[in-house]
């Protein structure tokens, strides 16, 4: 694709094609098993939402290069089942472009397809350039501990988790290439020297922000509208700062939308997101 300030309208996006893996079927969320997923109506176990959005991912990066790991953004939605071993395509197409060279924004919407779901999530992104991105005051996010008990999940103990404990992950080489590999990465950018983390790995600590701060039952992330704010480096140290941004039910399922900052080394923004999930599936009991 053609360089995005170069002031020319930029090339069609070449389509993705990646086979699902389930990376989560061990995890404490257990809508990634298969025998429980069935219990509630899916095939099998989902694959994780942050690992689609990984696959989704791929063709703003090879189109736009690190800047949009550095400073883009995105709407995305999961809107119907992946599962282990789905074969699939995204689709990106740009939409929307304004400025030249000094400033500007190029917007494109996102689709993933699968054949068995047809459409199963959708993403409109984009990538200004000409001032620094907007970051968030890191002091506006306090440090809180994880609990050492994590309480079962109710309305309840959602409301009050104000500030959210804050998980770690520390980044190593190894750390970056594994999960690259693990998502079927074929780009360079995330590994070897001067590698950046990817966009998936990143996100995945929202999820953690919720999971580690209570006791859920199967639960299903379907949305994030997401900002990086930098690049997230090997030698890094993120930490995932947040709090309840609001609680509300529809069709029966019980949701939560979390406002969380991931920081690099206790001072630097690198992705700030609304993070929305269904945190009581219909049928699952409070408590």
């Amino acid at each position: 694709m053609t360089p995005v300030r170069s002031g020319e309208a930029p090339d069609p996006i070449p389509e993705y094609r990646v086979r699902a893996r389930n990376l989560s079927r061990d995890s404490a969320n257990r809508i990634h098993d298969d025998a429980v997923a069935r219990r509630y109506g899916y095939a099998g176990g989902l694959v994780a939402g942050t690992t689609t959005w990984a696959y989704m991912s791929h063709p703003l990066v090879a189109a736009w290069g690190p800047d949009w790991l550095a400073r883009g953004t995105a709407h995305v939605r999961f809107l119907r089942p992946v599962y282990d071993g789905d074969e699939v395509s995204v689709r990106a197409r740009p939409v929307g472009r304004s400025g030249g060279e000094a400033a500007g924004e190029v917007v494109a919407e996102v689709e993933a397809h699968t054949g068995g779901e047809g459409l199963v999530a959708t993403a409109v992104a984009g990538l200004a350039w000409g001032a620094p991105p907007p970051a968030p005051d890191p002091a506006a996010y306090p440090v809180a501990p994880l609990p050492a008990e994590p309480p079962v999940a109710t309305a309840e103990a959602l409301a009050r988790l104000d500030p959210l404990g804050a998980p770690t992950l520390a980044l190593d080489g190894e750390t970056l290439g594994r999960y690259a590999d693990e998502v079927g990465e074929p780009l360079s950018v995330y590994r070897g020297a001067g590698a950046v983390a990817h966009p998936g790995l990143v996100l995945q600590q929202a999820n953690r922000a919720l999971s580690e701060n209570l006791r859920l039952g199967p639960w299903i992330h379907v949305a994030s509208d997401l900002a990086h704010c930098g690049l997230a480096r090997a030698g890094d140290r993120l930490s995932a700062r947040g709090r309840v941004a609001r609680l509300f039910e529809r069709k029966g399922h019980r949701y939560v939308e979390l406002d969380v900052l991931v920081v690099a080394d206790g001072a630097r923004p690198v992705l700030h997101v609304r993070h929305t999930a269904i945190w009581q599936l219909q049928g699952g009991r409070d408590g």
